[in-house]
């Protein structure tokens, strides 16, 4: 590629960290949404109280508030996930997604709680036996059926998410199985409108509980559905061409129609859908690898299975469906302190991207690679460094036996502080695998960074 091409994807963005940097106040939708989540839970328990509900058969009262709280966490656990975009832009999408993991288990356990805790409480009253009482519920309680049936799909969802499951699952799987989740939230709700009491003892509880319902619904359809499909209606994406970056590690350029109108940033990704054959229907989060330009866009993937394979075969021509942007290490999070940009692996082509936005005199990034041969961006990285005076350092080698994010050779006391002497005048971004970032911040910690100046965001699924 030519000096010319090489920055063109990126070139009306560079000039000067610290230019967009967002006042406070743009963060207030996202403290209402966390505050609202909050009392949300207190206002099922409350409602509870309010009825009567603790006048019951003590094992049934437990059973049935459990229930509630239970369902509530479901409900905000799908929310969390609905992407709407303030509150995005206001967490990040690994708050989320961790967030998302908390409710869901603790929901989870929960309603394990309420269905032993009702059905233990219902036998007691009846003087019935356990098994008998269960079985009698199931069959003939209205909705009882379908909520079993939402029981097994959910009680499914969490078992493969722990932690030991996910590692074995390649994403499409995991995608595809936590759509079972949606399905049974669906079922659920029947079972809770026909027989719940406590949804029906009053006209707020019903419009509270129905408000809730509905509003997941809507924000489900509206941003995880509708919004979507209008996008790629709208921008008509398309692969234009293919290059190889390094051996395994090719980029995509995509152009399409107003692309000026998409609401993204250098730093933000995508769920994309390359619509090339079987397998379509499955959508890979990639990020741009470049900051968007008002006809193209770029992303860069490593051959890493699951799918990224068969992007190196895309033919020119061929159509996109995205999802997104999502994610909020952009910068926007900019203080206006001279940035620090440390990327290792794949986790150049965020960094890449950040730099169409960062790149002034003064710009510093370490890049981990194995071989400089090797490093994915050089040209366009060698070209920054000339044009734009960024501080590109590449920290060659083996890793490091002592666990360090450092190569071996460079992991020494005092290392950071060497490389980047003012490190702990500057604002850090951070892009790579969890545990190495995990030790990148706590080195940059030691060195006298604030925690608020240390920016990075993980995609776990």
């Amino acid at each position: 590629m030519s000096e010319a091409g090489a920055l063109a994807i990126g070139r009306v963005h560079l000039g000067g960290y610290g230019r967009r940097r967002v006042p406070p106040r743009r963060r207030w939708p996202a403290v209402l949404a966390a505050v609202a989540a909050a009392l949300s839970v207190l206002v099922a328990a409350g409602l509870w109280l309010a009825g009567g509900g603790y006048r019951d058969e003590p094992m049934t009262a437990l059973g049935r508030v459990t229930g509630l709280v239970a369902s509530d966490l479901l409900l905000l656990q799908v929310l969390l996930m609905a992407r709407i975009p303030w509150v995005e832009r206001g967490f990040g999408q690994d708050a989320l997604a961790r967030w998302h993991r908390v409710a869901g288990f603790t929901s989870f356990w929960l309603m394990a709680a309420h269905v032993v805790l009702i059905t233990a409480g219902y036998a007691r009253s009846g003087g019935a036996s356990l098994p008998g009482t269960a079985w009698s519920m199931v069959a003939t309680y209205p909705g009882m059926l379908l909520a079993a049936a939402g029981t097994l799909l959910l009680t499914a969802v969490v078992v493969l998410s722990v932690r030991a499951a996910r590692r074995r699952q390649r994403y499409e799987t995991w995608h595809l199985l936590h759509l079972y989740a949606y399905l049974g939230v669906g079922l659920a709700l029947p079972h809770q409108l026909w027989t719940g009491a406590d949804f029906t003892v009053s006209p707020v509880a019903t419009a509270y509980w129905w408000g809730l319902y509905a509003t997941t619904l809507l924000a489900v359809l509206a941003f995880r559905v509708a919004l979507p499909m209008w996008r790629s209606a709208y921008h008509r994406l398309r692969v234009d061409h293919v290059v190889v970056e390094s051996p395994g590690v090719v980029s995509v350029y995509l152009r399409g129609h107003r692309l000026d109108r998409l609401p993204a940033r250098a730093g933000q990704f995508f769920l994309w859908r390359f619509l090339d054959g079987p397998g379509w229907s499955r959508a890979n989060p990639y990020t741009l690898s470049a900051g968007p330009s008002p006809d193209l866009l770029r992303i860069t993937v490593k051959d890493l299975g699951d799918g990224s394979r068969r992007v190196r075969s895309l033919r020119p021509g061929t159509p996109v469906l995205i999802e997104g942007p999502y994610g909020a290490l952009t910068a926007a999070r900019s203080t206006g302190r001279p940035p620090l940009l440390i990327a290792a692996g794949v986790g150049i082509t965020t960094m890449r991207a950040l730099l169409d936005d960062l790149a002034a005199p003064g710009a510093t990034l370490l890049y981990r690679v194995r071989d400089r041969a090797e490093a994915v961006f050089r040209a366009e990285l060698d070209l920054l460094a000339r044009r734009h005076r960024v501080r590109v350092v590449y920290l060659e080698g083996p890793r490091s036996p002592a666990g360090s994010w450092l190569p071996a050779g460079y992991d020494v006391p005092g290392a950071l502080r060497r490389l980047v002497p003012d490190v702990a005048v500057r604002e850090a971004y951070l892009c790579g695998p969890p545990a190495w970032m995990a030790t990148v911040r706590a080195d940059l910690r030691a060195a006298g960074l604030p925690a608020d100046r240390i920016h990075r965001e993980e995609f776990a699924w």
